[in-house]
Order: structure tokens, then C-alpha cells, then sequence
């Protein structure tokens, strides 16, 4: 007779927070008259993305995040809507990824990006009603409006260049991992703002400097949790922009990927809306001061 799985017993308390969490969740937004949806995880393909690379099933894809399918339930007249799934992407593992997460994904009508911050503060302040987070040794302020920092001052305060410099140098991605994300949200979780253009496919421009994107990434504890955006409604730049990622992808050696026409489709028809992609596997390891993702899914591919 063999053993328990002894690795499987020791997240059960990880895992009883994680199911008492996802119920708030729901709870939440429900209470704030989101109606929750259910979209096919098997599509025909997702956004082109540079940098994301989707799973492919059979002739098809698993998506990478609901966002397409949502977001053409809201061109169609659903106001405010969430998401709970399963996405996947390809080649991604480590202590805090994996290539299978769960995906909370929210879509408000008639709003900007930010309105979804405001639903951010409210969001995790229900999930901890003491409003002090305790992670990995550092103690984290619910309390107070939670910091928003533009990109290009988050350089000036904790890069060695400016953001200018470093697009030119073509080493954003290793400043921005090296030295600014790890003193995001130290004190309190932090907004950050101000993305260029380019840095957004699928987010609308700001009205007072096309230059930049109406989007937003939030921090905690120097751990990024959610990517969110006002979103682009107009059909014939959304479809310039997805060329030109499909171009990009092509210069990179990726495989080319189609262009979802349906959503294109009807994008017309979308009101001025906003949506948030959040990580639940990263929420939960802050909520529950896990250092990494293993700690708070049942089984990681290793376990298969």
C-alpha cells in the first residue's frame, strides 16, 4: 500500500483559502451587477500578440485570455460582465508562472480604465477586509488610494536611465524587470500608467496625448497581478494594429497568426468600454503568503 501524496495534503490549507477566495470573488461581483459568462476556451485563434504564444489544440488555439469573446458579448449589449477561466500560453514556467493559469477577466460599459482601478481597490479590500496584507515579510496598506506612478517617472525614480534612453538602448524589458518592478507596490499596491502607444495593441489612445495608451499594470509587492485598459473601438485601427503585431511576430521567427475577424467584425458596435485581465494564482500567493505559484494550485505540470 502506498503513501498519501504528501506534496498534495500540504497545500490543503492553500487550497481551502484559494476556494473560500474564488466565492468572494464571485460574490463581488455579482453584488455590483456583473453578470458572470462562460466563453469557448478552443478558438479558432486570439489577438496577435509579439510576445504571446498561444497552445495549440488540434486546427485551433486555446485561448490566451477571454478578452476577444467578451468583449464582442459587450458589442453586443452586456454591460458588465466577469470571467473566472482556465488561458494557457505557451513555454511559460516558473515561480511565478505557469503555462495553464486561471484568469479573472472583467469588462464595464460606459467606463474608462479608470473606473477599473477604482473596482481594483474595492476588489481587494474584500479579500481582505483587515486591509493589511503581510507578504513574504513585508506589510502592505489597503487603506489608503492605492499609488499611481506614470511609467516614464517609475524610471526616473528607480532606473539607472530614463525610459527614453533605455527604448533606445533596446533594454527596456531587462530595466523594467531589474530594477523597477521589484519596488512596485512595497507599501502599498501600486497603479502603473502612462504606456506608450506602441506598448498597447488593443488600448484607446489618450485624448490629451495620442503618444500614450489609456492602460494600466498593477503591482504588489513588486509581483505584477493585473493588465488593464480603456478599450480601442474603432474597427480599422485595431485591424492596423494587429497587422502590424502579425509583422513583428513574422520578425521574431513566430509562427503567423490569424486575425479574428468576428471581433473585428463587430467592434463597431462597441460603447466606450474598459476590461482588466487579473492573475488569480498570483492574487492567491499574496493573500496567502506563498512565495511561489506551486504553493497555490493543485497539481503543476511537474505533477502530471
Amino acid at each position: 500500500m502506498t503513501d498519501p501524496n504528501w506534496g498534495l495534503l500540504k497545500k490543503k490549507h492553500r487550497l481551502n483559502e484559494r476556494a473560500r477566495m474564488m466565492l468572494t470573488i464571485r460574490a463581488f461581483f455579482v453584488e455590483n451587477g456583473f453578470l458572470e459568462v462562460d466563453t469557448p476556451y478552443r478558438i479558432p485563434c486570439n489577438a496577435p500578440e509579439a510576445h504571446i504564444d498561444p497552445v495549440t489544440s488540434s486546427d485551433q488555439v486555446l485561448h490566451t485570455s477571454p478578452e476577444l469573446c467578451m468583449k464582442r458579448l459587450l458589442a453586443a449589449g452586456y454591460e458588465r460582465i466577469f470571467q473566472l477561466c482556465h488561458c494557457w500560453r505557451a513555454d511559460e514556467r516558473g515561480t511565478r508562472h505557469l503555462s495553464e493559469f486561471t484568469m479573472l477577466e472583467w469588462y464595464r460599459s460606459h467606463a474608462d480604465y479608470t473606473d477599473l482601478m477604482d473596482d481594483c481597490e474595492q476588489l481587494l479590500r474584500a479579500l481582505c477586509p483587515v486591509r493589511t496584507l503581510s507578504y513574504q515579510g513585508t506589510s502592505i496598506s489597503l487603506h489608503e488610494p492605492f499609488e499611481r506612478l506614470q511609467l516614464a517617472e517609475a524610471f526616473k525614480r528607480y532606473a539607472p536611465m530614463t525610459f527614453a534612453e533605455a527604448i533606445a538602448k533596446e533594454c527596456f524589458d531587462e530595466i523594467y524587470t531589474q530594477h523597477i518592478e521589484p519596488n512596485l507596490g512595497q507599501q502599498r499596491p501600486t497603479f502603473i500608467t502612462h504606456f506608450p502607444a506602441e506598448m498597447a495593441a488593443l488600448a484607446r489612445l489618450c485624448p490629451e496625448d495620442p503618444d500614450y495608451a489609456e492602460r494600466f499594470e498593477l503591482y504588489i509587492a513588486g509581483m505584477e497581478l493585473a493588465n488593464a485598459f480603456s478599450e480601442l473601438n474603432d474597427p480599422l485601427e485595431q485591424r492596423q494594429r494587429f497587422v502590424a503585431e502579425q509583422a513583428l511576430r513574422e520578425q521574431m521567427g513566430k509562427a503567423p497568426s490569424f486575425l479574428p475577424e468576428p471581433f473585428l467584425q463587430e467592434l463597431e458596435h462597441l460603447p466606450p468600454s474598459a476590461g482588466i485581465a487579473l492573475g488569480i494564482d498570483r492574487l492567491i500567493m499574496i493573500l496567502t503568503d506563498s512565495a511561489t505559484i506551486d504553493e497555490v494550485v493543485a497539481f503543476t505540470p511537474e505533477m502530471l
